[in-house]
């Protein structure tokens, strides 16, 4: 376990952006091969505004990680934080850090995304998509990736982690962001399988529908069981998704200028419900 410590802690920012081109590109090739929906549209033009807004967030991240910085030099000095009380085995610590870090900055600031209205807003972004594949997982206003960052930042203290188990984590949610949007179709049983404990492709779908009461379901990014804990959690029938959000314009779905613009627009209201 030391030596995985020891490679996370030596992460440079080169070996992170492999990761996440690898990521998209075994998740966009596997689209190609087994897609949940066989969507007619030009991959390459939808990607390119997902990828638009990917940029921004890389450059919000810049200024976070300079931050983090900082955070984790703080608790390192002070031993600050709930893995500071215990004396654990680092396996279990590495899981319970991933566990904090999953429930504040992916379950926690989710939920609040959709719950809180001026933060809604900023969320419809990544609801707006008609076509969710692997590159919508990259789908985000710059100030919606602000709130999640936030979020992480609340979660490093609370739990007062290493940057090693930090980095463990932010290689996994990257994972996993890609693994739930992609669109491909795993088998049934082996779908729901994997549901029971993490996000499935097939579960992050039901979040995606464009109306309620699905769109406020299926929170979770790495971890299922805090939307069977706190009641968020469905699987119906992927045939009877429709992806996309009921208060922004369908049609402008890959214009950037407009999915930035959008959250600023007066009357903005949350998701109706249709039964």
């Amino acid at each position: 376990m030391d030596a995985i410590v020891a490679f996370f802690e030596n992460l440079t920012s080169v070996q992170k952006l492999i990761w996440i081109v690898g990521c998209l590109s075994v998740f966009w090739i596997l689209e190609g091969v087994y897609p949940l929906k066989k969507h007619k549209y030009n991959k390459w033009k939808h990607a390119k505004t997902n990828f638009v807004l990917l940029g921004s967030t890389i450059l919000i991240n810049v200024i976070f990680g300079l931050i983090t910085v900082g955070i984790f030099l703080w608790l390192n000095t002070n031993n600050f934080g709930l893995l500071n009380l215990v004396d654990f085995p680092v396996w279990v610590e590495i899981i319970l850090a991933i566990m904090i870090l999953d429930f504040m900055s992916q379950y926690v600031v989710h939920f609040m995304l959709h719950k809180i209205p001026v933060m809604w807003r900023f969320h419809t972004v990544h609801h707006s998509d008609r076509h969710v594949d692997v590159t919508s997982g990259t789908r985000h206003h710059p100030i919606d990736f602000i709130f999640r960052e936030t979020f992480a930042l609340l979660g490093i203290i609370i739990a007062g982690l290493p940057l090693a188990y930090y980095l463990i984590y932010r290689i996994l949610t990257v994972l996993f962001t890609y693994f739930s949007h992609a669109d491909i179709q795993l088998p049934l049983w082996l779908d729901k399988a994997i549901s029971y404990v993490f996000i499935s492709p097939n579960t992050h779908k039901f979040h995606h529908h464009h109306v309620m009461p699905w769109t406020d379901t299926n929170f979770g990014n790495i971890f299922s069981f805090w939307d069977r804990i706190f009641g968020t959690f469905i699987y119906e029938d992927t045939n009877d998704i429709i992806y996309g959000v009921d208060i922004l314009d369908s049609e402008k779905s890959d214009d950037v200028l407009y999915q930035l613009k959008a959250p600023f627009q007066k009357g903005l209201k949350s998701a109706e419900y249709k039964a």
